[in-house]
């Protein structure tokens, strides 16, 4: 009786054992997708990264350029009809501190 229990319970160890290697496979196929998957949006947010640092530095360029102060005199100047303020020009305005 002994040995026949040991049988069984070998025959059983033997089939889940079998039962588990398909199963293993399978998780080890859904592991596998779910890390290409990770793997190419990892890619596409690196892509769009690069993207957005090249952006970046254009619009820095650019203003830099639209607050440069030779075009900003040029503009004031020439479609403001703006000009230098002499020294009698300039009015100074002291305010008092308090508040009532």
């Amino acid at each position: 009786m002994k040995v026949k229990n040991r049988q069984i319970a070998k025959n059983v160890l033997t089939c889940v054992l079998a039962a588990a290697i398909p199963l293993l496979l399978a998780v080890y196929g859904i592991q596998t997708k779910h890390y290409a998957d990770l793997s190419r949006e990892i890619s596409e947010l690196e892509q769009k990264q690069e993207r957005l640092v090249e952006q970046n530095k254009k619009l820095v360029s650019d203003i830099s350029l639209l607050s440069s102060t030779d075009r900003i005199e040029k503009m004031a100047t020439g479609e403001l009809g703006m000009h230098k303020a002499e020294t009698e020009d300039i009015v100074r305005v002291e305010m008092n501190g308090e508040k009532k």
